[in-house]
């Protein structure tokens, strides 16, 4: 067994690395639609799947997101999103490993079938049973409930991309009934059922290494940083050590 520290930057750029091999977006970007939706964490994932498409060009992570969590200089404090949104690009939508520039998955939802792959971005997450929720700030739901109309309706399948730095210890289900419950102030919460892939899924993919978080925090930058004890055979160890090592240099994320 061995111990990593992985700052939040560093873990969006592992989960990202093990969704861009994932069999699921793989086979969809063949014969489907892979819609990757705005966000932080996927702005990385977006960025894996379109270099190994060879379509970055025209692709950046600045404004790939539609409310964002910063220190409280430069937001409205009732809706957390940037004072100032223009230059959002869209989210990014492939449709048979072709990047549509300019769509957003309210164009796109529905055409989407069973086969197609929808990524989204979470805020909650319940390690032990491997569920999230999203906060929601429209008040028709926003991106997620436009995409649960595939999901549900079409069998389209959920994947959450979500850092272990956006872990509860609260039952989802009891948050999200007291932060709807009328009265209540800020945003809403989703939990929601899909696929969750954190730094510890997306280590397994890549490496087949068990992994499990046994501390957590930091300063000078390692805010919001884990510490990973991994285990497995010396080969899977060791191979976890160099995909931890090749995103161990991520720079925080700025826009």
């Amino acid at each position: 067994m061995k111990q990593f520290l992985i700052t939040p930057a560093a873990g969006k750029k592992l989960i990202a690395k093990a969704l861009n091999v994932h069999q699921d977006i793989k086979d969809a970007l063949k014969s489907g639609t892979v819609v990757i939706i705005a966000g932080t964490t996927n702005g990385y994932v977006a960025e894996e799947i379109l270099s190994s498409v060879n379509q970055m060009e025209g692709f950046s992570r600045q404004r790939f997101f539609r409310g964002i969590v910063l220190p409280p200089v430069g937001l409205t404090r009732e809706s957390g999103r940037l004072k100032d949104e223009t230059g959002f690009p869209g989210d990014v939508v492939l449709v048979d490993g072709i990047w549509k520039k300019g769509l957003t998955i309210f164009d796109v939802v529905d055409d989407l079938k069973e086969g197609d792959v929808i990524l989204k971005g979470a805020n909650t997450l319940d390690v032990p049973n491997k569920k999230a929720a999203i906060y929601i700030g429209h008040p028709q739901g926003g991106t997620i409930n436009a995409a649960l109309q595939a999901v549900v309706g079409r069998r389209v399948r959920l994947i959450l991309p979500v850092g272990l730095e956006k872990r509860v210890s609260s039952d989802l289900d009891d948050l999200a009934l007291r932060l709807n419950s009328p009265g209540s102030k800020g945003p809403r919460l989703l939990p929601v059922v899909g696929e969750v892939i954190t730094e510890i899924e997306a280590l397994k993919s890549l490496t087949d290494a068990n992994a499990e978080m046994v501390a957590a925090g930091g300063v000078a930058g390692a805010e919001g940083s884990i510490w990973l004890a991994v285990s497995g055979k010396s080969a899977e160890v060791e191979a976890a050590q160099e995909v931890i090592k090749s995103v161990s240099k991520e720079p925080q994320f700025t826009i």
